[in-house]
């Protein structure tokens, strides 16, 4: 059957938004994705369920779903774990649009690589000149970054030339984690601890008491127990951050890499069967992609 664009841009974001939310999607929804008037969409989809490509949930929750055969008429696999890379513009996440497929067109191209991005959602959300990160993939955890220069409503498809792209690590965190520990006891004093820094060359250290992470002590820590005249005898007790964040040993690096961005932090430490058995810091995930 021949579906009209604004058709198509309708069920493929039902389809996203479905898959997102796991529920029926109201007509308001899918208005504010792509949009348009909330009436057109109401009017478009009485077209469409009188084709069987969607059902009609009734009731105040109720909406639209999906039938099968629109994924057929869309060519889209319903494999589960499908539509589940994410695409970001400008560093903000677009909702209601997942990558599908991706295309490199130019791959052997000495000097350009050009891909074809096709969309679970509607290209129009995207202009010429945005920049985009693509990722990561679920098998090859892939990031791709680049710039918009075309883009073709027809298909839901973006035309990017990539300025980057990274394949995150998926060893666990052990692989990378500096080890064994270089501990400090809650007694230990501030000068004990910028004795320890010194002859390692770090930045911070755990403080551990009997055998259990109490807090981490960072030079930050030190420079603003200096900057209150407190005295280098100080024990680090009284100026360690107790709200410390572990990861357990067997996490992939990737999975860890947002805790950095999120809680601001500079180290996390590791942990295996509730004991700390080292420390990644922001240094050790440079080290294994410097471009990040």
């Amino acid at each position: 059957m021949d579906l009209s664009l604004i058709q198509k841009d309708i069920l493929i974001t039902l389809i996203t938004l479905y898959h997102q939310h796991s529920h029926s999607i109201k007509g308001e929804e899918i208005a504010e994705v792509i949009h348009r008037n909330p009436g057109t969409v109401r009017n478009q989809m009485q077209a469409l369920r009188s084709i069987g490509l969607v059902d009609g949930v009734p009731g105040p929750k109720g909406g639209y779903i999906p039938t099968t055969l629109a994924y057929k008429e869309l060519n889209l696999n319903v494999a589960e774990g499908d539509y589940d890379v994410g695409i970001s513009r400008n560093g903000e996440a677009v909702h209601g649009v997942k990558v599908r497929e991706i295309d490199f067109t130019t791959l052997c191209h000495p000097d350009v690589c050009h891909a074809v991005i096709k969309l679970i959602g509607s290209a129009k959300l995207f202009e010429i000149g945005d920049q985009i990160t693509i990722g990561p993939t679920p098998v090859n955890k892939l990031v791709i970054k680049g710039e918009v220069f075309g883009r073709d409503e027809s298909d839901q498809s973006l035309l990017i030339a990539t300025t980057e792209m990274i394949s995150l690590p998926k060893q666990p965190i052990k692989t990378y984690m500096s080890s064994p520990l270089k501990t400090l006891r809650g007694l230990d004093t501030l000068h004990d601890a910028l004795i320890l820094f010194n002859q390692n060359h770090i930045h911070g250290a755990p403080v551990i008491e009997d055998d259990k992470l109490s807090g981490i002590v960072t030079m930050s820590d030190i420079a603003y127990a200096v900057e209150m005249k407190l005295p280098l005898t100080t024990p680090v007790s009284e100026v360690m951050t107790t709200d410390v964040v572990e990861a357990p040993s067997d996490v992939k690096l990737f999975e860890v890499i947002k805790r950095f961005k999120e809680r601001e932090i500079g180290r996390l430490i590791v942990v295996e069967d509730g004991k700390p058995v080292g420390i990644l810091t922001q240094s050790d995930i440079i080290r294994v992609f410097p471009s990040m």
